[in-house]
């Protein structure tokens, strides 16, 4: 909540527990910053900014200095993509998951994703029977243990794409994020359950088993900035990890068009991870793992079979391709400064 002032160059955020967002936009003249009339009866509760005439300068306002986004320790690495055919056999699962985390270490990657539900077929009557109590231990989660010591034997970091999970009397769609040394950077339970009824098409309800998770998770992996899931441009994101198993009527609509947008729109790296498709099953996968670029370009991608891609990921393209944006809105605590990158760019 606050005020934005169009032509100032840095905008302290003010708190208001009644307004949501005013937006006033000023005429050049520079004195009318320091009016003492109230602009209107609604923002007589906001605190004045001081900026006299006096101290004013429109050349600082034209041309501010930009505020530098963090630096990532790595700037590049490799990534893998692990599309996994999922049959009823749980053991056989883990130890298939294994051999291709195994597969895509030896290929140079640092980084494995693995897919949506990659341990149990995706069904409701599943999920509570192929669930992991992750907290226990004593042996209770074999796909957690897999993933923790295929992550410290090979020294590699795994987003475990998801696996169901208990805990209490409830049972949850989660993700568990392990460092190079095999321990739990973080574990994200999926905060947006998929609902979906179609009339003729396809109707599933995650909901009539799983609970939604209650809040985002941020894991420093060491490769990225910082966050690896539900990851912000405005925090310094440099990669979004989505393990995902969209199906056949979904799918063709909006798997590729997603990743191509969200990566468009905020100029960072998409990475997505499917299971592959199994035609007999009750939810069939589409398939499809990809890995697109921060200008929205598709850089790999798998089909709907087995598959193992690993790709290169250069974060220098990131900043190549946000320089070419017109306006570039970066924070800092409650302070805001916009930065015209057209007039302060090599171009």
């Amino acid at each position: 909540m606050g005020v934005v002032l169009t032509y100032a160059r840095t905008i302290r955020l003010l708190p208001s527990s009644k307004l949501r967002l005013l937006s006033i936009r000023l005429p050049r003249n520079p004195s009318l910053l320091s009016t003492t009339q109230p602009v209107s009866t609604t923002v007589r509760r906001f605190t004045a900014i001081p900026a006299m005439a006096s101290v004013f300068k429109p050349e600082e306002a034209r041309l501010p200095t930009a505020l530098q986004p963090p630096v990532p320790p790595v700037s590049k690495f490799k990534i893998a993509l692990c599309q996994l055919s999922v049959t009823a056999d749980k053991s056989r699962n883990i130890a298939h998951a294994r051999r291709a985390i195994e597969e895509a270490a030896s290929k140079g990657a640092q980084l494995v994703l693995l897919p949506e539900i990659w341990n149990s077929p995706y069904s409701n009557e599943s999920f509570p029977v192929y669930a992991e109590d992750i907290e226990s231990g004593d042996g209770a989660a074999p796909s957690y243990s897999m993933l923790s010591e295929a992550a410290r034997s090979l020294k590699i970091t795994i987003v475990g794409g998801s696996i169901p999970e208990r805990s209490g009397d409830h049972l949850y769609n989660t993700c568990c994020i392990f460092g190079t040394d095999g321990s739990l950077k973080g574990k994200h339970r999926k905060l947006h359950l998929f609902d979906i009824d179609i009339p003729g098409k396809i109707t599933f309800k995650e909901s009539k088993t799983l609970t939604a998770g209650q809040q985002p998770t941020i894991v420093d992996t060491g490769l990225s900035y910082s966050e690896w899931l539900l990851m912000f441009r405005g925090l310094g994101a440099h990669l979004i990890c989505y393990p995902g198993a969209f199906n056949m009527t979904t799918g063709p609509l909006h798997w590729e068009l997603l990743q191509r947008a969200r990566a468009a729109d905020n100029q960072l790296f998409v990475a997505t991870c499917s299971p592959a498709r199994d035609a007999s099953a009750g939810y069939i996968a589409w398939g499809h793992s990809t890995l697109v670029g921060p200008f929205g370009e598709v850089i790999a991608t798998t089909e709907h079979e087995e598959a193992i891609i690993v790709e290169e990921i250069d974060y220098s393209l990131i900043e190549l391709r946000r320089s070419n944006l017109p306006l570039q809105i970066q924070r800092r605590g409650d302070l805001y400064k916009f930065v015209d990158v057209q007039r302060v760019s090599h171009h």
